[in-house]
């Protein structure tokens, strides 16, 4: 059972979930979960499949049951890092982090601003568009999916996200010059609801997108940074950024189950495998 607690900030309140005893009581430090737009309840199988560790889940700022009153609606890392910052000390860090997608961006920013507060950095499948070769024709696929979302709601908005996430390599011209897919192809409503607030679709996550990592901070932190990979992921976009970002920091990805979202059942069309995955985690963890 995850005890709910709240971290108060000047302007947000960070609402976390805590599994197990603090301090840890095997010696090992907490491990701490962390997504974007994903909030604690995605990590819920994981945490669950990792009984002999402190777990701690987390909503970032305005997303969740965390709330903010700083004026702004970007999901920024380079905050969200500050927020984990201010986290990571009241749970008497250093921590291990597993984060994931815009989790592992946040995470990445985490360990330049504040690398003493991590001991390893999983950061698996981070969605820098910036790091791969293609970058200008992935920003492009990106707006025209911001350009669905903001024309016609919801649900041709992210059928445009699904089309752009399972497209397979670069994006190429003749990936461009294509109509957009039909929301029905995923079951999802045609119809526009109105709302224009969707921190995956709606722009406020453009910082995540856009990040551009300090790779020379990253290279000779004193965290051990790990970029992980679904082996289910293919050429999809974010196992192309993850490649990428690893060998531009000498590394090669490394290898997880399943794929983008490996580590939860919440897909029941798709359901990860929550068990294999923090098998492979505890590997990782073991082995940094």
């Amino acid at each position: 059972m995850a005890a709910r607690r709240t971290l108060t900030l000047p302007d947000a309140e960070i609402v976390h979930h805590l599994r197990g005893p603090l301090p840890p009581a095997d010696g090992h430090p907490v491990l701490l979960m962390i997504g974007q737009p994903m909030t604690s309840e995605g990590f819920g199988d994981l945490a669950d499949e990792m009984p002999g560790r402190t777990v701690v889940t987390y909503d970032p700022r305005g997303l969740g049951d965390s709330t903010r009153s700083d004026g702004s609606e970007l999901h920024d890392p380079r905050v969200q890092a500050q927020d984990l910052h201010a986290l990571i000390g009241e749970l008497g860090g250093p921590v291990d982090v597993f984060a994931s997608s815009g989790g592992a961006v946040a995470g990445l920013a985490l360990v330049t601003a504040h690398p003493d507060d991590v001991r390893v950095l999983v950061a698996h499948e981070p969605p820098m568009l910036g790091v791969l070769p293609d970058a200008e024709a992935a920003e492009q696929a990106n707006a025209a999916v911001g350009r669905a979302y903001q024309e016609r709601g919801w649900g041709a908005g992210f059928a445009a996200f699904l089309g752009m996430s399972m497209w397979q390599g670069e994006f190429t011209d003749a990936y461009l010059a294509q109509p957009l897919p039909d929301p029905a192809r995923f079951g999802l409503p045609a119809q526009d609801d109105g709302s224009r607030d969707d921190p995956l679709l709606s722009g406020t996550s453009a910082p995540v997108t856009g990040y551009v990592p300090d790779l020379d901070t990253l290279r000779a932190s004193t965290a051990t940074i790990v970029i992980a990979v679904g082996e289910r992921t293919g050429q999809s976009v974010t196992a192309r950024t993850a490649r990428a970002l690893a060998g531009l920091l000498g590394q090669e990805a490394v290898t997880f189950p399943g794929d983008h979202g490996g580590f939860t059942r919440q897909n029941p069309a798709d359901p990860g495998d929550p068990a294999a995955f923090a098998d492979r985690l505890r590997e990782v963890l073991a082995d940094a």
